[in-house]
């Protein structure tokens, strides 16, 4: 295994007081931690299974982007377990990229939304609110951010936020 790459946790955010800052300020943390996790991963180990579901490290990004577009852009995905596969033609870089894509489009979703308890827009039919839409991808990203946590360092002893 190489010699461990060892950051500095970042602290937890200091956001404002309001609810949707703290909302959107841990959720910005926890897709930053995300994406640094992956960026830079060496292939092809960051496509390796490296536990027996198979789960690795560019699928969970692939995937983090599916959620974010579906929960906040309203884009339809028909086959969940699909999206923790990459393309193979995709590289880290093209991911990590599409992903910091589809968060800043969400982001320009959410700076429409005044209300936490009004539904997110949803063309044709209604959308969750955007308080559930902001907690659920806390826990989503949170959850994924604890794999990739445990399979980057599987891949190269890389370890921090």
């Amino acid at each position: 295994m190489p010699t461990p790459s060892r950051r500095l946790d970042a602290p937890p955010p200091r956001t404002g007081n309001s609810e949707a800052e703290v909302l959107r300020g841990f959720l910005d943390y926890l897709r930053a931690s995300v994406a640094t996790k992956v960026d830079g991963a060496p292939e092809p180990d960051v496509r390796a299974a490296a536990v027996p579901s198979g789960t690795n490290l560019l699928g969970l990004l692939n995937h983090l982007t599916a959620v974010e577009g579906a929960t906040f852009l309203g884009e339809k995905v028909t086959d969940w377990q699909a999206t923790f596969l990459a393309d193979p033609q995709d590289g880290v870089a093209e991911v990590v990229a599409r992903y910091r894509a589809t968060v800043d489009r969400a982001n320009e979703v959410l700076d429409t939304c005044a209300d936490l308890g009004a539904p997110l827009p949803r063309p044709g039919r209604p959308g969750p609110s955007v308080r559930w839409a902001l907690t659920h991808l806390i826990e989503e990203t949170g959850r994924h951010a604890g794999h990739a946590d445990i399979l980057r360092e599987l891949i190269d002893g890389s370890t921090g936020r």
